[in-house]
């Protein structure tokens, strides 16, 4: 909310009331930390952890307004390397060197400093709490405070308790199972607060323990977090059921997610419906919290603090996450080795580990492996059980040795509209169905192949259970039964219809992958470009490039779409009209590489928008998918060359910093006819219906042929995207229309072509 500086007097945070669109998310340093990173070498400081001795930005501390070290580096099983700030003499600030000792930071005397903006902070979101509270609460079965156990969620609680009346609302804390066991702690503390002050507290929890759904699902990843759905959402969703008697119950949960946490939170706005859970109300009162303020809070009113935090952890959360690295992958397995070790043996174990040597191994799990999943190909003990095929105009699916009963799930689908033929086989059933009949009902048909794919797979996670509002399926021991469906298909708004089958699906009939390194050491140069575009035809006799050189440059000019053999194409026509250093034109260049070029593909799809990537771990990744390390390096070469021409220093594709970290940036576009073009081809190379839901260009979670627009420009700002769609719906309707209502979210693509949106760009030339 506020802007904030280090206080050198009290060695705390001081707010001033410059309101912040942005912070660097500070938080206390115990001497835990201190002693785990190796600030006994440096600094002299007593061994207490009953109060903070510093902050931390990321992987900078600050002493009393002073920077003083940083981080670099670390993994799972290394510690990342302390790099203390020196002066002109080489001598460390306030060390011991200098005879100095760390002194803690007076709490009380910064709470007191910042009470007076602490205070118009707090009594405005107890504001927004009650107007929230007002609005509902004759409309809504039950209110909730959503507690993780973390620090946001304990200020949370604290603001709900004085906003809102006793007893008119719950708290429900979900426990994954895969906690900081300092997390139980605290939930233990609170419940027994909760229970002083009367105010109900619930503890979900999956049917699952983690350890077998791990083995179940197959580790979670990046892209395929089925985690979240199955020991979060799901379990929150069926405890209020519970509580409510109610199968379509409707309620609102107070949720403690603070814009300033991350990228894709930034975006969130205060009251959404059906975004956290389906059908369900959620507000977040804390969104323009910065840490900053959370921290002086939870010292101010005395709140407990999880001792995760103190530990070093920045965030309480699961014990082993696909999305998290570095420095805190280290700190948690220092902290809690035992527990996240039962999660890696469970990684190497379900990957095949037994074909790795231990330098592999270790790679895998560090950097690139594990996280970066995005099928069940290489998932040991795992088989084939859903299988499509093309045959004499006939749709052709084998269900092998399925996990539960077809005969239900159909029920779910509409085989009137695409009827399907059954035959019983030995280790299965068989289903056929006509191509025409599927084109003439494209959603017909996906629905039964979605229904098919949960008979498949389903292993009673019961996610579909909770996205189905009229209480028509219910599982008992594992086995599902739909009563009186009304075919909303709300159960199969879930990636490819069934997590199970989105996580362990075997990828049929696919081409053998291009190799990334397309370039070799010899990626496109500032120069190479101009002398292209300069010649344009004459640049195959004329231009002074090597063998080599030349060889690569042909490549990126062909999947860029520049040349067909040995000529400019049309395209190349186009650029030079346009100028091909402007952002318009490499952005419509872009998009094809990011669909013709496996390189630049790799560097968009691993690459997140404005995440400071290390070149060690970059290569690491690319080595763990069987790259070899010549080949690796010559990728991540690549991208500094490639940052270096326009496509970095005018489009925006990202750049490198001057300590060797490589970041993806979202792209300066000035023409928005490059993302129609984008969606074109998107949809081209996904084979999409040209109606589609706008939430599927965010979601990353699904394995598919093309690259959305959203990944490809960085457009993760939803409100930004819309705009644009409205915007080319309005100049262009007969290629788009984009519609945005409580109910209808949808893009509509008109009978076109991405040929036929490029000549939008030759008209106005």
């Amino acid at each position: 909310m506020y802007s904030y500086t280090f206080d050198s007097v009290t060695g705390g945070i001081m707010l001033n009331s410059t309101p912040t669109n942005f912070s660097k998310e500070p938080r206390p340093v115990y001497a835990a930390e201190m002693d785990i990173l190796g600030f006994d070498k440096y600094w002299d400081y007593d061994k207490q952890n009953d109060v903070p001795y510093m902050w931390a930005e990321s992987n900078v501390y600050w002493y009393r307004g002073i920077q003083i070290a940083k981080t670099n580096g670390g993994d799972l099983y290394t510690a990342p390397e302390l790099q203390p700030v020196r002066d002109e003499k080489g001598i460390v600030p306030f060390c011991a060197q200098k005879g100095e000792k760390l002194i803690p930071i007076d709490l009380a005397a910064m709470c007191a400093a910042n009470e007076d903006l602490m205070t118009v902070i707090e009594d405005s979101t107890v504001k927004k709490i009650v107007k929230e509270y007002e609005k509902f609460k004759d409309k809504l079965d039950i209110f909730h405070v959503a507690f993780s156990g973390g620090k946001d969620s304990a200020v949370l609680l604290d603001l709900v308790k004085k906003a809102l009346p006793k007893g008119s609302f719950v708290v429900i804390f979900g426990d994954t199972g895969m906690e900081f066991p300092d997390t139980y702690d605290a939930v233990k503390m609170t419940k027994k607060q909760c229970e002083e002050d009367g105010t109900p507290f619930y503890i979900s929890r999956s049917h699952f323990d983690p350890k077998d759904s791990w083995e179940l699902f197959g580790p979670p990843s990046r892209t395929l977090r089925w985690c979240c759905s199955v020991h979060k959402s799901t379990p929150q969703t069926l405890k209020m059921r519970e509580i409510t008697g109610k199968e379509n119950y409707t309620g609102l949960d107070y949720v403690g997610v603070r814009k300033h946490e991350s990228l894709a939170r930034s975006t969130y706005e205060y009251e959404n419906y059906g975004k956290k859970q389906k059908g369900q109300h959620s507000f977040n009162p804390l969104l323009e919290w910065t840490s900053a303020e959370i921290w002086i809070y939870m010292y101010a009113r005395n709140l407990y603090i999880n001792k995760a935090y103190i530990k070093g952890n920045s965030r309480a959360g699961c014990l082993l996450c696909p999305m998290s690295g570095g420095c805190s992958d280290f700190i948690r397995r220092f902290n809690y080795t035992d527990n996240i070790d039962s999660f890696i043996d469970i990684i190497k174990r379900k990957n095949n580990w037994d074909n790795y040597s231990e330098v592999e191994l270790h790679s895998y799990v560090t950097s690139g492996g594990w996280d970066n999943r995005r099928s069940g190909r290489g998932i040991a003990g795992n088989t084939l059980k859903y299988k499509e095929r093309s045959a004499e105009g006939k749709i052709i699916i084998d269900l092998i040795n399925p996990n539960s009963e077809w005969k239900e799930w159909i029920k779910t689908a509409d085989t009137v509209a695409v009827p399907i033929t059954v035959e019983e086989n030995s280790n299965g059933t068989t289903f056929t169905m006509l191509e025409k009949d599927v084109k003439a009902h494209p959603t017909a048909g996906k629905i039964i192949r979605q229904s098919l794919k949960k008979a498949a797979y389903c292993v009673g996670c019961r996610v579909c259970e909770t996205n189905c509002k009229g209480g028509h399926i219910h599982f008992e021991n594992g086995k599902v039964t739909i009563t009186d469906c009304i075919q909303c298909h709300e159960c199969h708004d879930i990636p490819a219809g069934c997590h199970a089958y989105n996580s362990l699906k075997i990828p049929q009939g696919e081409k053998k992958m291009k190799t990334i390194n397309c370039f070799d050491d010899h990626a496109p140069k500032r120069d190479w470009l101009v002398s292209y575009f300069d010649l344009q035809d004459d640049f195959f006799t004329e231009h002074t490039l090597g063998p080599n050189m030349f060889t690569h440059f042909k490549r990126f000019l062909r999947d860029a779409q520049l040349i067909d053999g040995n000529k400019c194409t049309d395209f190349s026509g186009l650029i030079c009209d346009i100028g091909w250093e402007s952002d318009t034109a490499l952005a419509l260049m872009l998009v094809n590489l990011a669909f013709e070029n496996a390189q630049f593909e790799w560097y968009i799809n691993q690459m997140d928008i404005g995440f400071f990537y290390e070149s060690k771990l970059l290569k690491e990744r690319l080595m763990a998918d069987d790259i070899k390390e010549k080949a690796a390096n010559s990728v991540i070469k690549s991208f500094k060359r490639i940052v270096g021409t326009p496509f970095g220093t005018v489009l925006n594709f990202g750049y490198v910093t001057d300590d060797d970290d490589m970041v993806r940036t979202k792209c300066s576009i000035s023409d928005n006819r490059v993302v129609l073009y984008a969606l074109y081809k998107f949809a081209e190379k996904c084979n999409l219906d040209k109606e589609f839901h706008v939430s599927y260009l965010f979601n990353e979670s699904v394995e598919r042929d093309g690259v959305s627009p959203v990944r490809i420009f960085g457009l993760y700002d939803e409100e930004e995207l819309k705009s644009i769609l409205l915007g080319l719906s309005s100049a262009y309707p007969e290629f788009i229309n984009a519609t945005f209502t409580n109910d209808l979210q949808t893009i509509t693509l008109r009978d076109k072509t991405s040929t036929e949106v490029l000549n939008l760009f030759k008209e106005e030339l």
